[in-house]
């Protein structure tokens, strides 16, 4: 089994709203990020890390969830910041086509692997509303973790998935990057970064923790294969 991962695919199948407005990188990048994934096996896992629709509804983006659901592989996903959509996990769970499943504050086994999941928030937010956001965020993140301990065996490996960055611009550590370590994460794969000029690493290895950076402008529009 191969993991793979891809994020920030701002989606809107049904409703077209043309992502190169926000530069060349995204011209044809649907295509390209199927193109990469034609390697992928039924038993391979693609993780994919939020801002997956632009809807604002769970029915709108039923098109886009069902585009998904047309990748090879069994596909996970978490909330990001414009996915408007998300509501009731019970309700996106029951929209998913079959394959896509759907983390949130905890995590789903595939085979040997652990996915856990959760949105986050960012560390350099330091407004007040954004500190609350972040403390309630990293109790949801350890909620995740701690679901994860919980049925772990020794020969199971632990990704997580995050959609906003773990770390500071700097790279300093967090609390987040603390709970990470504490629960012995083997990665975190997250998003949410754009731009030519945004505070990015492919891959940043810490304390035998390796991080993927995946947002598809990021990465050339290509699935990244996770190491665990």
């Amino acid at each position: 089994m191969k993991v793979f991962a891809i994020s920030d695919l701002h989606l809107s199948i049904n409703n077209p709203k043309p992502m190169n407005i926000f530069g060349a990188v995204w011209d044809n990048y649907l295509e390209s990020i199927e193109d990469s994934l034609k390697t992928v096996a039924p038993d391979d896992v693609v993780l994919l890390a939020g801002d997956l629709s632009w809807a604002m509804t769970l029915e709108a983006a039923v098109p886009d969830l069902e585009y998904i659901g047309k990748y090879p592989g069994r596909k996970v996903i978490i909330r990001g910041n414009h996915d408007y959509w998300w509501k009731s996990i019970s309700n996106v769970r029951s929209a998913l086509p079959s394959g896509v499943f759907a983390v949130q504050n905890d995590c789903v086994r595939m085979d040997d692997l652990i996915v856990c999941g959760s949105r986050g928030w960012s560390a350099d937010d330091r407004t007040e509303d954004g500190k609350r956001l972040y403390a309630r965020e990293l109790l949801r993140i350890e909620l995740s973790l701690q679901s994860m301990e919980k049925q772990r065996g020794t020969a199971d490996k632990a990704v997580f998935m995050l959609h906003y960055p773990p770390f500071t611009a700097r790279f300093d550590p967090t609390p987040v990057s603390d709970l990470f370590e504490k629960y012995g994460v083997d990665a975190v794969v997250y998003g949410h970064l754009h731009g030519k000029n945004c505070y990015s690493r492919p891959l940043y290895q810490k304390s035998g923790i390796k991080y993927y950076l995946t947002s598809c402008d990021q990465v050339g529009n290509k699935a990244v294969e996770i190491e665990i």
